[in-house]
């Protein structure tokens, strides 16, 4: 391997935050893609966060992938013995500064004045999501913290205004919308009770292997071999700056790509390019 790299590399291993501690994966749904034919009516709407879901099992977050997180006492002093979903985040545009601060194992108490946690659900409650997000809504409004946020959640006419609420969203820096069927019950597991819309498709995998880099990218990376949860193989070989080829993500660990529909008969993703590293997920 390029001495360079290398050193790069150990440079960037040691300013690294210090890994969280993995359990068990809390009980999460799952959101599958907004499709034409779903009947809009019968959904509320959220603007998509960009920032780390976590989960308050009543006594502890924790990451989507079952991390203990370790934020300060204040934080959560005063939540609820009832597990809470929802998002840590900062604002728009704030995903890398918000994975920092989370994954701290010491956590830096001026660094998480900066964070809410913007929940959406109260997964073990019975009710419907109309029942659960009104509960929510007085669960929050009791806790009277302003870190501790609702997620607003509002109604659509047609497609029509989803897809200019969308654009609008978007334009102004946000990552896309989220549905959640008014109807549904907490079901941990990908359906379509919960839907995501954003302008691009995109999706994550684990990465497999490095793939070096020719003629100008000669000593560099120049594409990941990774495979998706379903065990598909497949390339990315576009979308990354010089500084992510001269120190590309690690093997194990998990990246976000966006693409522009599948391949019919092989599965795998069109025009894949990479987005970015997803440290809030398990290597």
């Amino acid at each position: 391997m390029n001495k360079h790299l290398v050193s790069f590399l150990l440079a960037l291993l040691i300013q690294l935050p210090t890994p969280l501690f993995a359990g068990e994966p809390p009980p999460l749904m799952l959101a599958n893609i907004y499709r034409n034919e779903i009947p809009l009516a019968e959904y509320w709407v959220s603007e998509k966060l960009d920032g780390m879901r976590g989960y308050w099992d009543g006594h502890q977050l924790q990451t989507r992938g079952g991390e203990t997180i370790h934020a300060p006492r204040w934080f959560t002093a005063g939540w609820p013995d009832t597990p809470l979903d929802g998002e840590l985040w900062i604002a728009r545009g704030h995903f890398p500064q918000t994975v920092s601060i989370v994954r701290q194992q010491t956590p830096d108490d001026a660094a998480w004045r900066k964070i809410s946690f913007m929940a959406f659900d109260l997964p073990a409650h019975p009710g419907t999501f109309d029942e659960r997000n009104a509960a929510l809504r007085q669960i929050v409004a009791r806790v009277g913290q302003p870190w501790l946020r609702q997620v607003a959640q509002f109604k659509v006419a047609n497609p029509n205004e989803l897809q200019t609420l969308l654009k609008r969203v978007v334009k102004q820096g946000g990552e896309g919308l989220m549905l959640h069927r008014g109807s549904s019950l907490y079901r941990a597991e990908r359906n379509d009770d919960l839907l995501k819309l954003k302008l691009f498709q995109d999706a994550e995998a684990r990465v497999v292997t490095h793939l070096p880099g020719k003629g100008k990218y000669a000593g560099m990376l120049g594409a990941l071999e990774v495979e998706s949860p379903e065990g598909l193989r497949f390339r990315l070989g576009a979308g990354f700056t010089d500084a992510e080829r001269r120190a590309p993500p690690p093997l194990g660990s998990w990246v976000s790509y966006r693409y522009n529909g599948v391949n019919e008969k092989t599965g795998i993703p069109r025009f894949a390019r990479f987005i970015r590293v997803r440290a809030d997920m398990n290597p």
